[in-house]
Formats: C-alpha cells, structure tokens, sequence
C-alpha cells in the first residue's frame, strides 16, 4: 500500500471564519477542491491534459466529516491517497491535519468520473493515469461516526 501524498498546506485566514469564529464549511470544500487539483496534477491530470484531449472531469460523491473546528491562524496540511480506480472512475481521499497540533481537523471521501467533454459521457482514464492512481491506493480509517 502506498503512502499518503501531500497535495496542499495553507492557513486559515480571518476571511475564511463565520460568525461563530471557525473556519466556514465552505473554506474546507475549497481547500479539499485544490487538494484534488494538486494530486490530479500528480497523476497527469493537468489543466493543459484536459485543454488538449478534450476530456473532463466531474465529481459525483462527496462525504466531509468535520472533527476539530479550525482557526484564524491556523495552518492547515492536506495529505491525500486513492481508495479506488476503474477505468473511468477513480474514488479518492483527502485528510486535513492542524499542521502544529497534529489533530484530523476534517477528512473528505471524494468520487470522480473522467468524461468526454463534447458528449459528456464516461470515458476511461489514459493507461498512464490509471498506473500513477493504482500505484496511491492506500486504505484509511475515517472512524466513521453516525
């Protein structure tokens, strides 16, 4: 099994809290969304691979589980891994850590397909990106709670 991968560090700005002083659920979606981006990018789906093949990418599932409230201040580290890949779809995971206490402050379950962007249809991943997400399947514990 591989090892997580970090894919985003960043901090919590003043901007990103709501009324009650965290971090909005908003700003964890956004980060979880350019953690996605950056392990795309590492398994060779990159902006100008979409651009020049036609292809695209859609999110079909989304489960967030929130555990610590985060603050102004706070830096944020994202590590993610593949839990799944098929030809066309690929399910993978994102688990947000305070990068100074340690503590999971959210994890995120994400399923997408790869798509022709004309028809819109599913289409398989190239070999080449199947390879890189197979060889990042990892298992994880989400301590799921009800």
């Amino acid at each position: 099994m591989a090892d997580l991968i970090n894919t985003y560090r960043g901090t919590v700005m003043q901007w990103h809290c709501d009324h009650m002083g965290h971090m909005n659920v908003m700003w964890y979606v956004g980060k979880f969304d350019e953690a996605t981006w950056n392990l795309f990018a590492q398994l060779g789906i990159t902006a100008q691979y979409l651009r020049e093949s036609g292809k695209a990418t859609a999110a079909v599932e989304q489960r967030l589980q929130y555990r610590r409230e985060l603050l102004a201040g706070d830096t944020v580290i994202i590590n993610s891994g593949m839990l799944e890949v098929r030809d066309k779809v690929i399910c993978l995971f994102h688990e947000m850590r305070h990068a100074t206490t340690g503590d999971i402050a959210a994890t995120c379950r994400l399923t997408g397909v790869h798509m022709d962007a004309t028809t819109r249809k599913a289409d398989p991943y190239p070999a080449a990106v199947l390879a890189a997400a197979r060889a990042r399947i990892c298992e994880y514990d989400f301590g799921d709670r009800v």
